[in-house]
């Protein structure tokens, strides 16, 4: 009666591995191969304001011990992690990563939050921190550098999804980018790639508020780390706007800013006016008047 006796414990068998089966599809463990519990990237749902995100701030910090093997090798292709990125201007195209990847682990063992100001890169020790540029809108952000990748077509980095829709391309998928590594010495000042050999600049500093402490609705169309830059966008924006504009010095930017308005309402129709005729896309930020 071999088979009226086994036939039980297999059936109890196979109901065991199902279930095991089912616990590790629900809660994926970020260590595992198949960790992921969405087979294709998404952006969050609702709508995340992204306005008032602070850039990364750099920092003088060792590279870590996970993520920086030289050569590595991704799908038969062999990649080399730089020694020395303190000169490394690179131009080309983003794209970013999300819900899929959201709380798992990068290539330096850290755990990847998609609201957070972070990237991947290819080639950059880890962790990094570059200067992004939209080249499309002149929009920039500074991301700290975690994570490899992509190894996809000929996307140069992947920004998460907070950065990408900081820089305002994350519902495009891809911007044309310039990334510019900035190197931070241990006494905290910087050198920022493609601006002259040994220039620094101080670390970036929060804004201060004025004395009133008083803060106002402004459209934010650009930030610039050259202030000539910023001075030519806000006098071509005098020409088509009533509104004052500003800018408006944060750390080593120059935020190109149109207002302050007393209505987000009226702040959204400007922003519209501003990208029908060609200047950016802008922001709605809330900052010191």
């Amino acid at each position: 009666m071999r088979t009226s006796t086994t036939q039980p414990i297999l059936c109890s068998g196979i109901l065991v591995l199902l279930a095991f089966l089912a616990g590790c599809a629900s809660s994926p463990q970020p260590s595992s191969s198949s960790r992921y519990s969405i087979s294709q990237d998404r952006a969050p749902s609702g709508d995340f304001d992204a306005s008032d995100l602070e850039d990364a701030v750099p920092r003088h910090e060792p590279y870590s011990r996970g993520g920086n093997k030289s050569p590595y090798t991704v799908w038969g292709k062999q990649y080399t992690v730089l020694a020395d990125a303190s000169s490394f201007v690179q131009r080309g195209t983003a794209s970013w990563y999300g819900e899929k990847f959201h709380g798992h682990k990068t290539s330096n063992g850290e755990i990847f939050d998609m609201y957070q100001m972070t990237a991947a890169h290819k080639n950059l020790p880890l962790p990094s921190y570059v200067r992004v540029t939209n080249l499309d809108n002149g929009r920039q952000a500074i991301v700290r550098v975690n994570d490899r990748g992509p190894f996809h077509g000929d996307r140069i980095i992947d920004l998460s999804y907070a950065a990408a829709k900081k820089l305002g391309y994350q519902g495009r998928g891809t911007a044309r980018v310039e990334i510019a590594a900035i190197t931070v010495f241990p006494d905290g000042s910087m050198q920022v790639a493609g601006e002259g050999k040994g220039k620094t600049v101080p670390a970036p500093a929060p804004a201060s508020p004025t004395s009133s402490g008083e803060q106002g609705i402004f459209v934010q169309v650009a930030s610039f780390s050259q202030p000539e830059s910023a001075q030519q966008l806000s006098q071509r924006l005098r020409n088509v706007t009533d509104s004052p504009v500003r800018v408006f010095a944060a750390g080593q930017y120059h935020r190109v800013q149109v207002g302050p308005f007393a209505q987000r309402g009226v702040a959204e129709e400007q922003s519209r006016m501003i990208e029908q005729v060609g200047l950016g896309r802008p922001i709605l930020v809330t900052d010191p008047l």
